[in-house]
């Protein structure tokens, strides 16, 4: 796959008034893109977007008619969308009886606004021969998240159009990625039960630290962008003893409850 150069690209980034999609905007905006800063609050998408010296856009990455107006507004002020960055996501917590609605907000954003971007996108991008898709899945969509089943569905489900995007665009000058960390210091981070914190442990990011692991990846293209090494390792152990893997969660499962009721 083709690798991504920033100087002046027109960039176009969802969920970026806080977090990952915040910190992805300013690097690229230091590496010379010019960008279109969207989030569902518009306070913080103006306050990005005058940092990086881009335009906001304010609205629903999830819904239809919110993709289709930040799609019109980033070709108005951009020219061409070079790189688009489906970054916003939910994850309200909560297990299979998580209320219908829930589910069905949780699966538009995390899911159909992937979708929905991508059918404004593609026919454009192969008339140029060219055009770059960069999904937030996280780690949760090539392993799970026990303290989530809509993210950890809809997650797996982002990772399966990303996969599908690239097996059916990639000779023709579309490149697809994902970027899969584990922890990070976001609001939804901290919003994780401190049970589940105490228990999980492991090497917790910056958004700033994904940032430049997303630098990396675009510098070669490669699909899966892990800034947990180990997610690599945990990903192989899932697909080749599934059985095991599965016996460790719920080894896992067990040591969370126990500190939730220590």
């Amino acid at each position: 796959m083709a690798s991504m150069d920033l100087k002046d690209a027109g960039v176009v980034v969802t969920g970026a008034g806080s977090g990952i999609g915040a910190a992805l905007a300013r690097r690229f905006a230091a590496e010379g893109a010019r960008l279109v800063v969207n989030d569902l609050d518009g306070e913080a998408a103006a306050r990005v977007a005058a940092e990086v010296g881009g335009l906001a856009v304010p609205g629903d990455a999830g819904a239809e008619e919110s993709v289709a107006a930040l799609v019109a507004a980033a070709r108005a002020h951009l020219g061409d969308i070079d790189l688009f960055c489906a970054n916003a996501g939910i994850e309200p917590g909560g297990g299979a009886h998580t209320p219908e609605e829930v589910w069905e907000q949780v699966w538009q954003v995390n899911v159909m606004g992937h979708v929905r971007v991508a059918r404004h996108l593609i026919e454009p991008w192969l008339e140029r021969g060219r055009g770059h898709f960069l999904a937030t899945v996280s780690a949760a969509g090539l392993l799970t998240h026990l303290e989530s089943a809509s993210y950890s569905v809809s997650k797996h489900g982002a990772l399966a159009f990303a996969e599908w995007l690239s097996a059916t665009y990639g000779d023709r000058g579309l490149t697809v990625q994902v970027v899969c960390p584990l922890g990070v210091r976001t609001e939804m981070y901290e919003k994780t039960d401190a049970a589940a914190k105490a228990v999980l442990g492991g090497n917790v990011l910056t958004p700033e630290q994904v940032a430049d692991e997303v630098m990396d990846g675009l510098a070669d293209g490669r699909f899966l962008i892990l800034p947990h090494p180990e997610v690599r390792e945990h990903y192989a152990f899932r697909a080749t003893d599934t059985d095991r893997w599965l016996r460790g969660m719920r080894r896992l499962r067990r040591r969370i409850d126990e500190a939730a009721t220590g």
